[in-house]
């Protein structure tokens, strides 16, 4: 312990002895060589600053990093967000939408850096405007770079702000839940420092789940969730490699991994029999799921960790664990059919979701009805179409009837007046206000 923190302490456990406060708690030093009474003022989860009222009244501001492992967790489980903000409100029906950043052109990840000037402050009101309650944005994104300084995964080049972070400030002084992302199968930067344990870098599935992808994931996951303040994050393509680089060929890394967790070797491409594929694999997701759901935990317990498949029925995670235990659970896909069919399979605190998005060709006339009636959360997702900002201007598709849109701005158009209470048919007035149409 430094000096300047060991007469933190000192004047701190002699101001306890003069008076200690009816709500007062005991805290400990990091190193559990010094304790002192005070009562929690504030505390802002993003930037670690905790300020403490002592018993003679006067307060006292500090970084977390002082504190004991307990207190700090204690903290995240008791404290609040940014002095004086707003919480987010409890979410009774989830209402979300993205901005995507992952996607360039010609089904490419965008490159590093794409969409650097993004401001928090105009997606915020972008997403308010929106009438979400759940902002989903991005810890780090399909090209392998973070949303966020100082990280553990190094932020995109020449980002700005420190996007996510205050993303999370401005998000919950206006009542919303404020989301992270994470893609678990891609990620072109670990497989440019990791070639040996990567197939290649294409823009679809390509990492084992070794135990050195794994203990990178986890450090990102815990990083993401204690630095920035997310309520949650979601994950995505939690799936096998496709092994498109080597032809099917497998790496000596997921040879190793096949041994580690089927303890038996690796039969070879031409030997493997489906039945040892798929037990395989519903192992090796179930064990990276596990890992995730542990880091983000450990980090924060009341972290909600969000699942999307885009193959909500697939073998690999019919009837799995990650079912069962996962918070909230998305059928990207969209259709009603396959969120009914899992019902079963999932945790009895597990939340359903449906997506809207131009790639899977849904109703929103008549998806948006239908998963409101069963209680089941919105959500939809479209790629920015400004290079500097990463907004999608809303003025033209909310002042055109839903009639006469389609693709993402049909969906952005229902999802918005669904989310403000209204029907697919009100219109917006010149105040940006949605009313039934008189027609």
């Amino acid at each position: 312990m430094t000096k300047t923190l060991s007469h933190f302490f000192l004047l701190i456990s002699v101001a306890c002895v003069f008076a200690v406060s009816v709500n007062a708690r005991t805290w400990t030093s990091a190193n559990g060589a010094k304790t002192f009474q005070g009562e929690l003022k504030s505390y802002d989860v993003a930037s670690g600053k905790v300020t403490v009222t002592k018993p003679n009244g006067r307060h006292m501001t500090f970084k977390q990093d002082k504190l004991s492992a307990d207190d700090v967790t204690w903290l995240k489980e008791n404290g609040g967000s940014e002095s004086g903000a707003s919480q987010p409100s409890k979410i009774d029906e989830i209402k979300s939408y993205c901005l995507d950043f992952n996607w360039g052109g010609r089904r490419r990840f965008a490159k590093p850096g794409s969409w650097s000037n993004a401001d928090p402050a105009e997606h915020v009101a972008w997403y308010k405007a929106m009438g979400v309650n759940v902002i989903q944005t991005f810890a780090v994104s399909c090209n392998g770079y973070a949303w966020y300084k100082n990280g553990v995964v190094p932020e995109q080049p020449g980002l700005k702000h420190d996007f996510l972070p205050e993303m999370v400030k401005l998000g919950h002084k206006e009542g919303m839940l404020v989301m992270g992302y994470f893609c678990i199968s891609a990620n072109p930067k670990w497989a440019k420092d990791h070639p040996e344990l990567s197939y290649g870098a294409p823009a679809t599935y390509h990492i084992p789940y070794t135990d050195e992808y794994l203990a990178y994931l986890t450090a990102s996951i815990s990083d993401a969730v204690k630095k920035t303040g997310i309520d949650g994050f979601m994950i995505d393509w939690l799936w096998q490699p496709k092994r498109q680089s080597t032809k099917g060929k497998w790496l000596d890394c997921e040879k190793k991994l096949y041994q580690q967790l089927m303890d038996e070797p690796f039969p070879g491409e031409g030997k493997l029999t489906p039945k040892q594929d798929l037990a395989y694999s519903r192992k090796a997701i179930d064990r990276c799921w596990k890992a995730i759901r542990k880091a983000a935990k450990d980090a924060n317990p009341k972290c909600i960790v969000w699942v999307t498949t885009n193959h909500m029925n697939h073998p690999h995670v019919l009837n799995s664990d990650m079912y069962k235990e996962v918070d909230w659970l998305m059928n990207e896909s969209g259709d009603m059919k396959r969120i009914h069919a899992v019902k079963s399979m999932v945790g009895k605190n597990t939340r359903l979701i449906t997506c809207l998005a131009h790639w899977n060709g849904q109703d929103a006339t008549k998806v948006v009805p239908d998963a409101i009636k069963a209680g089941v959360g919105l959500y939809g997702f479209a790629k920015p179409r400004t290079a500097d900002t990463g907004i999608v201007p809303l003025k033209k598709i909310l002042t055109r009837p839903v009639s006469s849109l389609r693709g993402d701005d049909r969906n952005i158009a229902v999802l918005a007046r669904a989310y403000h209470g209204v029907s697919a048919e009100a219109e917006r007035n010149d105040n940006g206000k949605f009313v039934e149409s008189s027609k």
